[in-house]
């Protein structure tokens, strides 16, 4: 059986993961990070520690559903101690996003900021629109719960980065995440990425493709964190047997 770690057990996907992974035959839940105190019981036999070293000592794989300065600690001490990873958390800033890279180079490493295989084919499709449909107006659009921390999510950024591969694009020159004001008519390569927050929307993505005459709107709603929950152990099976590297959640879905 694999021995899978978990980084934001607290959290409410990693909830849902420890329950996940007890009816799983081929996983087997081996230690629980927190920082604080664990809300609910934690299995018998489960190391439950503050301790990034025993925890990854503890494993076979590491999932982390947490914030970015705990992802951050998490592959701080991977380097050390090497042992595949999952992490699906988002916001992360440079330096993060240089230390997955960093791990990647000593064992595999699967970042996702959507684990769900629908958001996965959805990037597919949104990078093979904005290249057919080059003169539409693209605009971004994520709705989540009134708890989530980073705007836009993880997943629009995504998609937006997508949006721009298919245009030839660099994404940090064409978005635009805020409008307020006399700015003035849009402008031709402009990527729109909109955040809503409210209730207890588990998250909505929509992309639009518009120009005179007619849109197109692809969309995408999680009705359930278990897409993303299991869709991250189904990506930990796969990369424990994966060369060292960084991969996308694609990569596991053969996509």
């Amino acid at each position: 059986m694999i021995k899978v770690g978990i980084v934001g057990s607290t959290g409410r996907v990693g909830t849902l993961l420890i329950e996940n992974i007890a009816q799983d035959e081929a996983l087997i839940l081996s230690a629980l990070h927190v920082f604080d105190e664990l809300k609910n019981d934690a299995p018998k036999g489960v190391l439950v520690t503050n301790s990034m070293k025993e925890l990854l000592e503890a494993s076979d794989v590491v999932i982390d559903f947490s914030a970015p300065v705990a992802t951050q600690e998490l592959c701080e001490e991977a380097l050390k101690n090497p042992t595949p990873l999952v992490i699906a958390t988002t916001g992360l800033n440079p330096h993060q996003q240089n230390l997955l890279n960093d791990a990647s180079e000593e064992m595999p490493v699967l970042y996702a900021t959507n684990m769900s295989a629908g958001i996965a084919l959805l990037k597919m499709l949104v990078k093979k629109v904005a290249a057919t449909l080059k003169d539409f107006d693209i605009e971004i659009v994520e709705q989540h719960h009134r708890h989530k921390v980073d705007a836009p999510s993880g997943t629009a950024l995504t998609l937006a980065e997508f949006a721009a591969k298919g245009r030839g694009l660099e994404l940090d020159k064409v978005r635009i995440s805020g409008r307020d004001g006399q700015i003035g008519a849009r402008t031709k390569d402009e990527i729109g990425v909109m955040a809503l927050r409210g209730g207890d929307i588990v998250g909505r993505h929509t992309v639009g493709f518009y120009n005179d005459g007619e849109f197109l709107e692809l969309n995408h709603t999680a009705t359930s964190r278990e897409t993303f929950s299991k869709g991250a152990l189904r990506a930990a099976k796969w990369v424990i047997n994966q060369q060292n590297g960084l991969y996308s959640i694609n990569d596991a879905l053969g996509l």
